[in-house]
Formats: structure tokens, sequence, C-alpha cells
């Protein structure tokens, strides 16, 4: 067998991977504030970021691979398309939090952030979960019957 040659996409414009630059920075930083925000959701602008640095800079795509708490989250995405069910839980709640919070101090349109919470939870919530993904068994365990459980 041959080893798999790496596939390079096409090169795009300098004004193009301008603009996917700045559109990946732009939803890194509002993934970040999603992390002190809580009506602003980290996860799906974290795995924005990281589509728009893949066409727009692979030094930063790489940069956002292999940071310790994003790079985790946007890997898990791309080979399962799954969220972690801890992110999952959190997201809820914050939003629960936010919207709680939106409804006692917005003038108007109260209700507004809680009908978008619910159907992002709606949606986030019918991702598969990375913790529930069919695991590789070990070949010794299964062949000898023996779980491995004790």
């Amino acid at each position: 067998m041959s080893p798999a040659i790496p596939v390079t996409p096409p090169r795009r414009p300098a004004w193009q991977r301008v603009l996917w630059l700045m559109a990946g920075g732009t939803s890194l930083l509002l993934g970040i504030a999603g992390i002190f925000l809580p009506l602003l959701p980290t996860t799906p602008f974290v795995l924005l970021a990281a589509a728009c640095f893949s066409r727009g800079s692979t030094r930063c795509e790489a940069w956002l691979l292999g940071h310790p708490r994003f790079g985790p989250m946007v890997r898990d995405w791309r080979q399962h398309r799954a969220v972690p069910l801890r992110a999952k839980q959190l997201a809820l709640v914050m939003m629960a939090i936010g919207s709680v919070t939106a409804a006692f101090t917005l003038p108007r349109l109260q209700w507004l952030p809680a009908l978008c919470c619910t159907a992002v939870a709606w949606w986030l919530w019918h991702l598969p979960t990375r913790e529930t993904l069919p695991q590789p068994q070990d070949e010794g365990a299964s062949s000898s019957g023996n779980s491995g459980k004790v």
C-alpha cells in the first residue's frame, strides 16, 4: 500500500483569506466572550472560527486545533460531528440562566432570548454526544467473552 498523499486545497486570493481570517478571529472572540456571558454560546462560535480559519489561515487553524481547551472540541466535531456531554450541559444551564436574567431585565421582548435559546438547546441536544459514540472494543476481551467488568 502506498501512503496517503495529503490533498492541498487550492490557494485562495489574498483578499478572501483576509476576510476568512477576520471572520474566524471575530468568531473566536465571540466564543471566548461566551465563556463569561450566559446568552452567548461558546461552542458554535469556536466551531465557526475553525471553519473560517481552515479557509483563511492554516497557521491559525493549526493553533486552534492544538489549543488545550478549544482543540478537542473542534477535533471531536470534525471527526464525529459530536459535542461533549459536559459542553451540552454547561451550555443549557448558562442559556437558562441568561434567559431568566433577560426576562427580568429587558424592557421589551423579554421572551425573545428564551425562544432563541430554546431553539439552540433543542438543536444542541439532538447532536451526537461524544461519550455516547461507539468505542472500539479490545479484541482480547471480546474473544474471551469477558467484558472486563468486575
